[in-house]
């Protein structure tokens, strides 16, 4: 099974800036050793279970929570697919075959 994860997450009490704590986020997304991709405005990972993807979110929720986060927004969109592995390279390389090298 391959689910793929696109989020964000970010405090909305602590200023304009989020990067100070965004980057936290990914740290322990890194740490965890998931694959991931990170975007300017998401991040995306993949793992072999739904129940990963969710801890994950519960543990990034706690990143924010440790710095002090009152209030935290997040949006997350899944693809679930049984039977298939390694989609966050597979994916991007299915379109590369079809029109050449993009930019990731």
């Amino acid at each position: 099974m391959s689910v793929l994860l696109e989020f964000s997450m970010f405090p909305t009490d602590t200023g304009e800036s989020k990067s100070a704590y965004v980057s936290q986020v990914v740290k322990m997304i890194r740490d965890s050793g998931v694959s991931y991709r990170l975007t300017p405005m998401s991040t995306v990972v993949e793992t072999a279970t739904l129940q990963e993807a969710l801890d994950l979110i519960g543990k990034a929720y706690a990143v924010l929570e440790a710095q002090g986060c009152n209030r935290v927004y997040s949006s997350l969109k899944f693809d679930i697919r049984k039977g298939r592995e390694n989609r966050l390279a597979g994916k991007i390389k299915s379109v590369e075959e079809k029109i050449g090298e993009i930019n990731t």
